[in-house]
């Protein structure tokens, strides 16, 4: 098979002239090959040179122009090059071989064919050619482009080998059937369920980083349901496989929190790319295994599991390394609000509970509607519709609430400092007092957010409790 009508790009044939200069055999391989075949864009280019890498690269960056750097990566003996939005990586070919306690390769220098070889899955071995001789035509030593089109995962050499060597493979399995929609072929998937514990070898942040992509994937859930099958769930996220399973007392069972879960994920997937908001689809029911109790009188319950799952999130963010900033203050929110729009949509909706719902969610008010839409997961039709009507009724009086009381990301008019000035006062309980009566009285709408009513509301407690204004 030719590819040169994907080879228009100039900067192939610059690369193509500088290795037959270094009397080398230079190679496109791996993911832009398969995003060629798929009809995807791609904008990393691996390029694989039967000789010096970093060499090719230089040479190459030295005819494309003054202005482009050539970052060295010694210890890897790659180098990567950027122009006009491509990246462009450089490496020799190479061979590895594992130890068992490692994952790290001890590397060789090598042919294609080694090179080939080492690569993860049939999909990602293709190369081709950049040679005078055969410039464009495809080499597809196991096959890759067969099980494209058959949209199978499947490794080049025995699974066995290829996971335990590197077992993170396993794990970007799971993302590309996930990303491609593909399936994993038997023997690879029986492979990886016996080999899943080598994960453990395997830094956490690469993990998470496979996970990541894979969260970002156009239906989440077909990865986690790869994961639950072959083991790696319990190895990578105990806390959601801990959702697994029906528990049934006297005939009563509850749902399935990991399918409910994983079914609001792929809803909120389907209406945004925000991987965070993501994470709080996958959390926003973490904690239910831990707070769940059954009586005959209610049946099962989980009271309570919004706000332990809050707490929890902290601690599986610093498990897997995800940030402990701004993005993990987010998804605790969205995690411990989850449920308040629906028990307004259940109540009569009061203006003090819509304001103190805008309060406490400032700017991630929307994000925080659409996981609740999306958690509405019933099969009864019926409350479904009445659910998401409510919604709908919900987001009418924030909206209306909002463009009246600017109470999004609010403070109150009149701050601590303010009322330690008025009564010359130093830091002490009774400015939190006089502060937290003011926004309880602008949040139930006995008085209005502005600088005049606040002010004239703080005097009348402040002499409640006995605090002279001063002259």
């Amino acid at each position: 098979m030719q590819l040169s009508g994907h080879l228009e790009n100039p900067i192939f044939k610059i690369v193509a002239d500088e290795a037959r200069k270094l009397g080398a055999e230079a190679f496109v391989i791996g993911g832009y090959v398969r995003d060629i075949l798929l009809g995807r864009e791609s904008k990393d280019i691996d390029i694989v040179v039967a000789g010096s890498g970093i060499e090719l690269a230089q040479n190459v960056a030295s005819k494309l122009g003054k202005n482009i750097l050539v970052t060295v990566f010694k210890n890897f003996g790659t180098a990567m090059i950027h122009h006009n939005g491509l990246d462009v990586e450089f490496v020799g070919a190479r061979k590895e071989s594992y130890r068992a306690d490692s994952r790290k390769p001890l590397v060789e220098n090598g042919s294609l064919e080694d090179d080939q070889n080492r690569r993860d899955f049939t999909i990602n071995a293709m190369a081709f050619s950049l040679n005078e001789f055969d410039f464009g035509s495809l080499i597809d030593p196991f096959g890759g482009h067969h099980d494209l089109e058959k949209k199978i995962i499947r490794t080049p050499l025995e699974p066995d080998i290829t996971f335990s060597d590197d077992p993170l493979r396993m794990m970007r399995a799971v993302r590309f059937a996930a990303q491609l929609g593909f399936t994993i072929e038997e023997k690879t998937l029986a492979a990886i369920q016996r080999n899943g514990k080598r994960l453990a070898i395997v830094s956490k942040e690469r993990i998470t980083d496979e996970l990541n992509k894979m969260m970002l994937a156009p239906f989440p859930s077909d990865g986690f349901i790869y994961m639950q099958e072959t083991g790696l769930l319990e190895v990578v996220l105990p806390w959601v496989a801990a959702l697994q399973g029906v528990e049934k007392i006297g005939g009563s069972g509850h749902k399935d929190n990991f399918f409910h879960t994983i079914k609001v994920l792929d809803r909120v997937a389907q209406r945004t790319d925000n991987l965070w908001l993501r994470w709080a689809a996958l959390l926003h029911d973490i904690a239910k295994p831990l707070v769940k109790k059954y009586s005959e009188e209610t049946g099962w319950t989980f009271h309570g599991h919004e706000v332990k799952g809050e707490r929890m999130v902290h601690d599986i963010f610093r498990e897997l390394k995800l940030p402990l900033n701004e993005k993990m203050k987010y998804v605790q929110k969205l995690v411990l609000l989850h449920l308040r729009p629906a028990r307004l949509a259940e109540d009569e909706i009061t203006d003090s509970a819509i304001r103190r719902l805008l309060f406490e969610a400032g700017d991630t008010i929307d994000d925080l509607m659409l996981l609740c839409e999306a958690d509405i997961t019933s099969k009864n039709q019926q409350k479904v519709i009445k659910y998401l009507k409510n919604f709908e009724i919900v987001r009418h009086k924030l909206a209306e609430i909002e463009q009246k009381d600017k109470l999004r990301n609010w403070q109150p008019p009149v701050t601590g400092e303010m009322i330690m000035q008025t009564f010359d006062l130093q830091p002490c309980r009774e400015v939190g007092i006089i502060k937290n009566a003011i926004r309880e009285a602008i949040l139930d709408g006995k008085i209005e957010n502005n600088y005049t009513e606040a002010f004239n509301f703080m005097i009348d407690e402040a002499k409640k409790i006995n605090i002279i204004q001063k002259k």
